[in-house]
Parts: C-alpha cells; structure tokens; sequence
C-alpha cells in the first residue's frame, strides 16, 4: 500500500484559486465568551465491533464534545476512572510546552483529577489519545476528536465527523490492547464507534468531512466512491487545496485530513464509503442525497483555502541543523513510553528561531509511522530544493526509504518524537528533543 506521501505527490491542484472569494455561509461570531469547563473521563465502556456482535469492553475518553472557536478559552476538568495511570496527547497542537506528554506532564494516576487550559492558538482538526501508555494493556483505548473553529467564514453549510479505529478481536468479541502478539484475532475497523455510518445530504451542498485516523498502527485508505474530494487541511493546518486521487484519503495512525464535498447528483444517489486497510476494501458507510429540496439552485464554486494559522511561508533551509533519525529499532535511544525519562539523552537540541531538518530512514521491514510533537513539518522534495504545500506531524514511511523533513523550531520546550511499525505486536517508541 501507497504511503500519504506517494499518493499525494499525484495531487491535482485547484485551478482559479484566485476566485472572488466565496461569500460567508458560517456566520462570523463576536468575541469569545468564557464558559464553564468542559469535562472529560477515560472510564471503560462496552465497543460492538461486528455488525449484531457482542459489545466488547474497551477503555474510552467520554464527556463533552470538545468543539471550540480559535481564541476561545479552553478549561477541561479531566478524570482518571481507569485502574492504570494515563497521559493525554492532544495530536496537532503545537507549542504548549506545559501539556507535553511525558516531558513536561506526567500521567495521571487512577483516580486522579486535574483541571488542564489550553491555548486555542490554532483552528483545526486535532485529536485526544490516551494510547501512549496504551501498549499491552488490559483493554484497548478509544480516542477523542477535539474541534476548533475559524474565527473567519468557511464556506461550508455544516461539518462532519469521521472517526475511523482499528480493532484485534477474538472470536468471543473481546478484543486486545496493541502491542501483543494478535494471533487468534481479526482486523476490524469502527466508524464513530460503529461498525457502519449513514449520512445524508440535500443536493448542491457542501458538507465539511473531518476524517481522523484514531488507529492503533494502521495506515488506511478512506475512498469517497464517485464523489469529488478536496483536501483543505492535513494534521491540523490548512493545505494548498487540491483534488483526492480517485476520491482516496490516505492517513496514517493518528492522520487528519479536512476535505470538501458538494453533493451534485439527484435525490436518492448513493455514495459508498470505502475503507481499504493495505489488504482488502470494504464498505464502512454511504452518504446518501436526500429527497428534501436543494440547499440552493447551482453548486458552490471552488473554496478558497482555509484562513492561516500563520506557521511561515518560508523554512531556512540553507541554515539548517541537520539531523539523521533512524527508525524501526527497539533499542538504543528508543524506549517505550512507560520507560521513558527525560534523563536519556536527547535526540537533538535546536535554538529556538533555528530550522530543523531530519533525514528519516526506516530499516523495519514494514512500513512505520513518524510522529513529532511540538511543531508541525514540510516533507521535503528528494533534492531539498523544496516541499509540498502542506504541513504535517505525522508520516508513514516505507521500508528503506529515507524521507527528509524541515520544521521552524518555534517553540522552546522538550517534546516527543514517536516511532511505530504498522504491526500490532510492535511496541510504540519515543525520543524526545529540546528547542532551547
């Protein structure tokens, strides 16, 4: 299976980007208003992976839908009602030094409650997991879209959700933690914590598609079948737009990607969602065009990008620090996250202000997944004379190859870098780096 980079090398760009400028269909609110906190729970609940089976346990991430607007307050209280520690990763928020995982905040330990602020600097799709502690576990762990809204108009009539997660089950229902040997198990996938969706959507609208990836160690494929997709935002920040290949989304373990779509056909058209897992394709849902009538006489035209988070234009990479990272080895200066300590020598060190580029190779025998928190990155082009027009903080990478990426080290703190195989038995593994 084609990893994200392969696949969106073949991107087609938008033409007429430089369209008049869609008028507002999201209405642009006043300032943002403090609220009570929101509250959030890692607590067991029950999880029916196979159409009409048995719910099997799994622990989960419930409480309030974590929906905000950039710039607005965010209070959650959280509590551990699970009987091992957990540590939150809030995926795609960049330079919140205080909410590292690991390096700066340490897991909570069952029982415990604490009350965490984040700064919403950042409009986007992002993601709460609690599997970094999750390896061979006594159940596996559920993760938590966390939304943050443009302050801008986005020309969109409403967003949904899609969030896709891979499962090892046995035969009696009961599945397993990653990180142990899954013979006697099958693959499964759920969407929205379902084993199939149906959405629905009135002709000539354009429905916003949140599409994260909350898998353990898959890299999977989500085809929209005979729909016109368009990629507006990859890992949190807004993308050059650009047409999916086929309608196909690529993510990775931890990947989101924000794509558009406007509904053109007649009532009653059917759109299968196909979900392909590197061995086989299968049904995960449709979306169907209603009866009502359309949401207006003719189809939008092409969106304009989404508004900046203001990451740079630019990277120096003529001045850069140089870095080699190799992948795909339990040993050395990898260790799994329940050993880590940030008395192990770092990975690097970079000033602040500096840009990073690392060369990533992976010497495992199966494509494996980079993680880098902290700070998103530019995947480089093969001679480093430039990148794609998207940032990302997560990329697969296929055996013995090397991929070079390049990031501004904006923000001061110690972060993690992950590094996982796509295979369930393979344990997860971190370094961590400093920008000083």
């Amino acid at each position: 299976m084609a990893s994200p980079k392969s696949t969106l090398d073949r991107r087609e760009l938008l033409a007429g980007l430089g369209a008049a400028a869609l008028a507002p269909i999201w209405p642009v609110s006043g300032a943002a208003q403090a609220r009570p906190p929101l509250t959030l729970q890692a607590t067991p609940e029950t999880l029916a992976l196979r159409p009409g089976g048995t719910a099997a346990p799994v622990w989960s991430l419930q409480g309030s839908d974590l929906v905000f607007k950039r710039g607005e307050p965010a209070e959650i209280a959280f509590a551990n009602e699970l009987p091992v520690p957990v540590v939150l990763n809030w995926r795609g928020m960049d330079g919140v030094p205080a909410h590292a995982p690991l390096t700066a905040r340490a897991a909570l330990a069952s029982g415990g409650k604490t009350t965490l602020q984040l700064p919403l600097r950042h409009a986007g799709t992002f993601l709460c997991d609690s599997g970094l502690l999750g390896d061979q576990q006594v159940q596996p762990t559920r993760a938590r879209p966390l939304i943050v809204r443009e302050t801008e108009p986005v020309a969109v009539d409403r967003d949904e959700v899609l969030l896709i997660e891979d499962w090892r089950a046995r035969l009696d229902g009961t599945a397993i933690a990653p990180g142990i040997d899954p013979k006697d198990t099958a693959p499964l996938q759920t969407i929205n914590g379902r084993t199939s969706l149906e959405l629905s959507g009135r002709t000539n609208e354009r429905i916003r598609l949140r599409i994260i990836s909350g898998c353990q160690r898959s890299v999977v494929a989500i085809k929209l079948d005979g729909l016109d997709v368009r990629v507006m935002a990859i890992d949190s920040q807004p993308s050059e737009p650009f047409r999916a290949r086929n309608g196909a989304l690529i993510l990775a373990p931890g990947g989101r990607v924000d794509a558009f779509i406007d509904l053109t056909a007649s009532a009653g058209t059917t759109n299968t969602i196909l979900l392909h897992d590197g061995k086989e394709a299968r049904p995960i849902g449709r979306l169907v065009v209603s009866s009502e009538p359309p949401v207006r006489a003719a189809p939008l035209p092409p969106a304009p990008p989404l508004p900046s988070n203001g990451l740079p234009e630019r990277l120096d990479l003529k001045g850069a620090i140089r870095i080699d990272v190799v992948l795909g080895r339990p040993s050395g200066d990898w260790m799994t996250p329940a050993n880590f300590a940030v008395s192990a020598p770092p990975a690097f060190r970079a000033r602040k202000g500096r840009t990073v580029v690392l060369a990533l190779t992976n010497r495992a025998a199966v494509t494996t997944v980079f993680h880098l928190h902290g700070h998103h990155f530019r995947l480089l082009d093969r001679l480093d004379d430039g990148w794609k027009p998207f940032w990302l903080d997560t990329l697969a990478i296929e055996p013995g190859q090397t991929q070079r990426i390049a990031f501004a080290a904006e923000h001061a703190g110690r972060w993690l870098i992950e590094s996982v195989a796509t295979d369930w038995a393979a344990p997860r593994l971190v370094r961590w780096y400093a920008v000083e």
